[in-house]
């Protein structure tokens, strides 16, 4: 295919999807100035883990794409940033409440997986011997989509908001599981199947049984689907069998007790799974589904009106081939 041709030429179920996928985080707004300072507030949810929690909102120039939690963990040597944020300011602001809570340097910044709101903030980190880690999948994930990210940020927080902001790639990859050491500390990272995303990753902190599991936990947000609704499913089982005294979620609370945190959002996604599942043995087109897949659930999630479609559509087109 030409150039030409690719730029003119429909998109595929999976790139509609992608795009889909990126407006929902980023929807549309003017593009205006914000301020150049910010800060971002942290909370201790256990001894040397700090977490920063974000609104339930979409990306605006007001909250200059922080809409995701964000975790510091300090060891004994050193400290690990999990998830940056939606900007290099808001990067720049979880940087500077690390430094309010200890001197000792960021020797990790480990992105969970590759949207946006999550990784947007990596710039802030660059130097000082900090590696960036992530899912073995999440390099070729994220490049596909830089540019989208990035140039529907630029729109959607304005030069402001949006100054420094540029994709920074993980390096140090876990394809299976990888241990990292703080000093006194470690913290083991699990690459997930397919279930959010291709590139999810958990972090869990052994110290005090702390575990950090990105957006494949959302409290209170709905979830959004942007891998598979099955792989989903049969990951929160084993994802619930595993010990922990607290757990983080990308989007929620500073901290939820574990396993009973998994339970709304379990139910969520099976409800959308039987919905749209019986929509189709019945014949029904995606327009269909959308009115009524997963309606029952609408009074119980923030943002439902604008992300329930994306998920119906994520889940027609994945389970329509079954």
């Amino acid at each position: 295919m030409t150039e030409k041709s690719r730029l003119f030429s429909r998109p595929t179920r999976k790139e509609f999807l992608r795009g889909a996928a990126s407006a929902a985080l980023f929807p549309l707004f003017p593009r205006v100035s914000v301020a150049e300072t910010y800060e971002a507030e942290v909370s201790e949810v256990a001894p040397g883990v700090f977490v920063h929690v974000a609104p339930y909102e979409l990306v605006e120039p007001t909250n200059h794409g922080d809409i995701s939690n964000s975790c510091i963990i300090v060891g004994n040597d050193a400290v690990a940033i999990i998830d940056t944020g939606g900007s290099y300011l808001v990067g720049k602001a979880l940087r500077a409440a690390a430094a309010k809570v200890t001197s000792k340097p960021i020797r990790y910044v480990i992105n969970t997986h590759m949207h946006p709101d999550h990784v947007l903030g990596n710039a802030a980190f660059e130097g000082n011997g900090t590696e960036f880690v992530g899912h073995a999948k999440l390099p070729a994930a994220l490049s596909a989509r830089a540019e989208s990210y990035l140039r529907t940020a630029q729109t959607r927080l304005g030069e402001t908001g949006f100054a420094g902001t540029k994709i920074v790639i993980p390096t140090k990859l876990v394809s299976d599981t990888l241990d990292l050491d703080l000093g006194g500390r470690s913290l083991t990272l699990k690459a997930r199947a397919t279930s959010h995303t291709d590139n999810d990753l958990t972090v869990f902190d052994s110290t005090t049984g702390t575990f950090v599991l990105g957006d494949l936990l959302f409290s209170g947000h709905i979830p959004t689907l942007d891998g598979s609704i099955v792989g989903w499913l049969k990951l929160i089982p084993e994802l619930m069998n595993e010990k922990a005294q607290r757990a983080i979620p990308g989007h929620g609370p500073k901290s939820m007790p574990w396993p009973d945190a998994m339970l709304p959002q379990q139910r969520y996604l099976e409800t959308i799974a039987r919905d749209v599942r019986t929509l189709i043995k019945d014949g029904a087109t995606l327009e269909q589904a959308l009115k009524t897949a997963g309606q029952s659930e609408r009074d119980n999630w923030q943002l439902f009106a604008e992300l329930n479609g994306m998920n119906v559509t994520a889940a027609f087109t994945e389970l329509e081939w079954e």
